[in-house]
């Protein structure tokens, strides 16, 4: 239920009775782990969660550690290119282009058209990719690096904090096939300096992210050039001047390549390469109450739904798919094919269907009217020292459960049925809801939600959990939000079927 929260004497907020749009209380159904992590401690799931943000910092890490996970789990690995023939109780995934994910499980009682439970959210964070030639003259005697921002980064928070590089790499095998490789140079190589307030007017900005906020990546003192103007491109002497490696900077095209044990750069075709902060993940505060990361926007709603489905009960009466999925690109759009806008969910909701039935079309369309998608993304717990920046009633948070998201402009898909029903399905589980809806002299932002919900037709709600310092480098959840995450993710997972016929006309 949304849970009034009771403020500090002397605040702008009070005590509500909580809100429930049911008459009787639910009973707790009892807690059945089947997960390597599953654990009546919420607290339980905090280093499990820092350790995959620290361990995977870019968009293609995370996705290659959650398939691992799955495939642990019995998940069986399907391909786009290949034709599909699921099975009753059967867990699979499928990715697309490395960078996007959806998992489902089949109820062992599914029949075509019956609904689907959905979970969706994004693993894309903001940060600053390598451009297609990254490789800069020297200026001042500092190697610098060429990168663009990716949505909002590059913002002040990436000032002074030690940057890594990672991402895929794509390299030709003795076989002539083009194998896909992860590559992690997680020390401080790159780094985004000020210029300190002694100077003036200069150091107040604002900036400009092309010629003022440049990594540098090392020394070179061969080089007096002072200039900021860059020559026309030169391939270095020592690579090969008709391989991609020959347009990249040559200490970094050896770094990498030492990383992956390649010594013929030739091979390597092309690389997708981002920069990340390396300090790690940590509980922070002084009961460890917090955890301090990057890139927890939208990683920590994804990870806590992988995690719900892992645990979700195996119910042998089940008789709906319960599927996740996690998209990339949301933070600029979700408009290319890996993003929510494009045909991923859609198509394997399409192709599951018409594997069991390809005779009657307008299954499809029964499945999207009997389906029910919660959206999963973070949104904005309160901060002490902007009180006034928030609604009354409307300000979640840390460690307290999942936050509905609501918007009178659409920005979300929230509405009255879908919190009733999210708020039964939380219910059962023992399981609080909070809300948040941002006041009307402010902006909300958006979510995979809208566009998911009016291309297929499914009912949908909002509803993620709480952070703080949300599109800085580092921003900042409770210990206990990952945890809870997954209790709620795996109530909906668990409830939605038995509470949707609650609702049926």
């Amino acid at each position: 239920m949304f849970e009034r929260l009771v403020s500090p004497a002397g605040s702008q907020y009070s005590q509500h009775a909580p809100f429930n749009p049911f008459l009787q209380p639910a009973v707790a159904s009892p807690p059945k782990p089947s997960s390597k992590i599953a654990s009546t401690n919420t607290k339980a799931y905090a280093k499990p969660f820092c350790d995959f943000l620290t361990n995977n910092p870019t968009v293609f890490h995370a996705v290659s550690s959650i398939a691992s996970d799955l495939s642990s789990a019995g998940f069986t690995k399907l391909s786009e290119r290949d034709v599909w023939k699921p099975k009753r109780g059967g867990k699979y995934y499928v990715e697309r282009n490395g960078s996007a994910l959806i998992a489902f499980e089949v109820g062992a009682h599914y029949e075509p058209g019956n609904g689907v439970a959905i979970l969706a959210g994004h693993v894309d964070a903001l940060t600053a990719k390598l451009k297609p030639v990254p490789k800069k003259s020297t200026v001042a005697g500092y190697d610098m690096l060429g990168v663009a921002p990716y949505a909002g980064s590059l913002n002040s928070t990436w000032w002074d904090r030690d940057l890594g590089i990672g991402g895929r790499v794509l390299v030709k095998e003795s076989s002539g096939k083009i194998a896909t490789k992860l590559v992690k140079l997680d020390w401080p190589i790159a780094r985004i300096p000020t210029l300190a307030p002694h100077f003036g007017a200069a150091a107040a900005g604002p900036f400009n992210k092309e010629t003022q906020m440049v990594p540098i990546i090392g020394i070179d003192l061969s080089s007096s050039s002072t200039s900021s103007a860059e020559p026309a491109f030169q391939p270095s002497p020592s690579l090969a001047p008709s391989t991609f490696t020959s347009t990249q900077p040559e200490k970094l095209v050896r770094a990498i390549a030492g990383e992956l044990n390649i010594s013929d750069y030739s091979t390597i075709v092309n690389w997708e390469l981002e920069l990340f902060d390396v300090q790690p993940a940590t509980l922070l505060g002084i009961d460890k109450e917090f955890i301090s990361a990057c890139r927890i926007d939208d990683k920590l709603c994804s990870w806590s739904a992988i995690q719900g489905l892992l645990e979700s009960v195996d119910d042998p009466n089940s008789s709906i798919i319960k599927l996740v999925g996690l998209f990339d690109d949301e933070e600029i759009g979700s408009l290319l094919r890996q993003g929510a806008r494009g045909n991923y969910l859609p198509s394997v909701i399409e192709r599951v269907v018409t594997s069991f039935d390809s005779s009657t079309p307008q299954l499809i369309l029964q499945t999207y009217a009997n389906s029910f998608m919660v959206s999963s993304d973070v949104t904005h717990a309160v901060n002490p020292n902007f009180l006034g920046s928030y609604l009354e009633h409307h300000s979640p948070r840390l460690n307290t459960g999942l936050t509905v998201a609501a918007d009178s402009n659409g920005h979300m898909t929230t509405d009255a049925v879908s919190t009733a029903i999210l708020t039964r399905c939380c219910d059962i589980a023992g399981q609080k809801l909070q809300v948040f809806q941002i006041r009307n002299d402010s902006r909300s932002g958006g979510t995979v939600g809208p566009m998911l919900s009016a291309a297929m037709g499914v009912r949908a709600i909002d509803a993620g959990m709480a952070q703080l310092s949300m599109h800085s480098i580092r921003a900042m959840t409770g210990a206990e939000d990952p945890g809870l995450g997954v209790k709620a993710f795996k109530a909906f997972l668990d409830n939605f079927e038995k509470v949707d016929q609650e609702f049926r006309e």
